[in-house]
């Protein structure tokens, strides 16, 4: 059965740049190992405000971010000393484990101008034993992420494995992420694989079941549900889940099976024991002065 619909809020991510929020939600925190879900775009930024919406170096512990744009282009630096322009159609996978740091810059004024930057970015929540694990970055380009095509149909797989696709994008539990692009009246079914799965609308309209969603909807589903998505319009779907990993606490950009974990984490960043990038270390953001339980993440949260 289709467990929820969870509807898109908005979150302020910088001053001038504000985003669609999908996960975590209040009623359901979580799909598979997905803890995260932001959507950002079409930004249409005059370039004199453009510096504004920079995300400055910050923070992660407990999970893998990952960044997959549209259109545009965002420069990430972190404190392994990575530099990489992230381009459309590439996966770019960050490992915080037990600490990282990374800003995202936009510095094309053209790009922010001309509406051309559009941009998903999930938090993968790490399995218990690998929280710890060695911080790392690997960006993956489009000629490595298989393609499928079928009638109506286009879906890339960003990681994991669905619909008898495959590819390297190192995971760290079992699970899929998937873009798909579907012409009008084209039918789809979700993966049969996955424990649970769950797909936004990032564009267009589709139906299910009689009932018609629109985009800023993610729709969520358990094993054993095999429904017909119907595109009512040309849509795009962003598709996701795998096995799930049990409770986990968010604060902030930190997240973990263990509260003092993240309390720990609170103290690093404040005492600057997790490193700033090496060509971005002249500001940072702060640790929020937020007091709500941890379970609930504050507005300032980055990805």
């Amino acid at each position: 059965m289709l467990d929820i619909v969870i509807e898109a809020r908005k979150a302020a991510l910088a001053p001038g740049m504000d985003v669609k929020r999908i996960l975590p939600f209040r009623l359901h925190r979580m799909v598979g190992p997905f803890i995260f879900m932001d959507h950002a775009g079409p930004v249409n930024i005059q370039p004199q405000i453009s510096s504004n919406i920079d995300v400055l170096p910050h923070p992660h512990i407990g999970l893998s971010t990952v960044s997959y744009l549209f259109g545009g282009q965002v420069m990430h630096r972190d404190s392994l000393g990575v530099e990489q322009i992230i381009l459309p159609g590439e996966v770019n996978w960050m490992t915080a484990g037990r600490g990282i740091s990374h800003s995202e810059r936009f510095e094309d004024p053209a790009v922010l101008a001309s509406g051309q930057l559009e941009m998903i970015q999930t938090w993968v929540a790490l399995p218990e034993k690998d929280e710890e694990a060695d911080p790392a970055f690997d960006n993956y380009k489009p000629e490595e992420l298989p393609i499928f095509t079928d009638a109506g149909v286009w879906m890339r797989l960003i990681a994991g494995n669905a619909y008898g696709l495959k590819n390297s994008v190192k995971i760290h539990s079992p699970l899929f992420y998937m873009h798909i692009v579907l012409n009008k009246d084209a039918r789809f079914g979700l993966p049969t694989e996955h424990e649970e799965r769950g797909f936004y609308i990032v564009k267009g309209r589709i139906e299910l079941s009689g009932v018609s969603y629109p985009a800023g909807q993610m729709l969520v589903f358990t094993r054993g549900v095999d429904p017909v998505i119907i595109a009512k319009e040309d849509s795009v779907l962003m598709m996701l889940g795998g096995e799930q990993l049990g409770p986990r606490h968010i604060w902030w950009n930190f997240v973990s099976s263990r509260k003092e974990r993240i309390e720990q984490a609170k103290a690093d960043w404040a005492a600057g024991r997790i490193l700033l990038p090496p060509t971005d270390n002249l500001e940072f953001v702060p640790l929020p002065q937020d007091k709500r339980a941890q379970g609930n993440p504050p507005p300032e949260a980055l990805s």
